[in-house]
């Protein structure tokens, strides 16, 4: 079952692996709020969508790949995010669980 908010999401980050129920983009998410960037990396690459996209962005964002980030940026047809990378990271939770 998919967190009802950010907060409840945040409280999964205790245990050691996301729910299995949940959807590929909270999970890569998940990874990312645990700090395994490649895991969610992983995830992100597989997902051939808009999400799977601005996911993808704001992990090149995060690791400050510029170029890269702009590219999956365009694919997921956003704007290049001047939040925070802690608010991008609320910001996309929040869409998925929506």
């Amino acid at each position: 079952m998919k967190p009802k908010d950010y907060t409840e999401f945040e409280a999964t980050l205790l245990a050691s692996h996301p729910p299995s129920d949940w959807p590929e983009g909270l999970k890569a998410l998940w990874f990312d709020a645990k700090g395994d960037w490649e895991a969610s990396h992983d995830i992100a690459q597989e997902m051939h969508n808009s999400l799977g996209s601005w996911i993808h962005a704001y992990l090149h964002r995060k690791e400050g790949d510029r170029f890269n980030a702009g590219y999956w940026y365009r694919q997921a047809n956003r704007p290049f995010s001047k939040l925070s990378l802690e608010e991008e990271l609320r910001e996309l939770v929040e869409f998925v669980i929506g």
